[in-house]
């Protein structure tokens, strides 16, 4: 089966930045979406950024304009390219895949901003 295996998270001051990665591997059907989820104290898990096989992106109306998502098909890999780094951006987040047949997530990393 499809593992996903995340890297990228720490602390970081507000302002900065983190790339978090997301390696793919197994079977991996297309069509398919992968994206990012998190989840902070006290709140809804929240998709956050996502792109389709076809390069088609979405992005929360919270990080438009300082999150990128991105993918390299030879890796098998997503990132999420964060800028701009405020508190409230301070969660837990899972790399996600959904296909026809599968709906597959990461381990989780941990993004903490401090102010």
């Amino acid at each position: 089966q499809v593992q996903l295996v995340e890297s990228g998270g720490g602390l970081v001051q507000a302002g900065g930045s983190l790339r978090l990665s997301c390696a793919a591997s197994g079977i991996i059907f297309r069509p398919n979406t992968m994206g990012w989820y998190r989840q902070a104290a006290g709140k809804q898990r929240e998709l956050v950024a996502a792109i389709t096989s076809g390069g088609s992106t979405n992005y929360a109306d919270s990080v438009k304009g300082r999150f990128t998502i991105s993918r390299d098909p030879a890796k098998n890999t997503v990132y999420l390219q964060m800028n701009s780094l405020k508190p409230d951006d301070t969660a837990v987040y899972h790399c996600n895949l959904k296909t026809y047949r599968l709906d597959s997530w990461g381990q989780g990393t941990q993004v903490t901003v401090s102010s």
